[in-house]
């Protein structure tokens, strides 16, 4: 199972920038469609955004599309989400995800997903 680390979380103003970093272990990372949730106190864990094995196919949640982007660097194992005009409700702790194999079909449930990174906080101010 490939291990997974996220990074580049933290406290930022409301309408600004953050991007997340997701390492992963292992020699067969471009083998793994990858993806991030997020989970505020007392609420589910929310899918935020996917990516397939290539790159070439991306998903996002309603409540992110057109404010962030996931892409992937194989040669790096690492997976990113860049998240731009950041909003309160964006606060949570954020989960990298993978899964062996391509995005599954029900990629907006954790359940899909076989490993998880121990989460990063992002928290966005008023």
């Amino acid at each position: 199972q490939v291990q997974l680390v996220e990074s580049g979380g933290g406290l930022v103003q409301s309408g600004g920038s953050l991007r997340l970093s997701c390492a992963a272990s292992g020699r067969t990372f471009s083998s793994y469609a990858m993806g991030w949730f997020r989970q505020a106190p007392g609420k589910e864990r929310a899918f935020v955004a996917a990516i397939s094995w290539s790159g070439g196919s991306t998903y996002y949640a309603d409540s992110v599309t057109g404010r962030s982007t996931i892409s992937r660097d194989n040669a790096k194992n690492t997976v990113y989400l860049q998240m731009n005009s950041l909003k309160p409700e964006d606060s949570a702790v954020y989960y990298c995800a993978a899964v062996f194999g391509p995005v599954p079909r029900a990629y907006n449930y954790g359940s899909s997903w076989s490993a998880w990174g121990q989460g990063i906080q992002v928290t966005v101010s008023s």
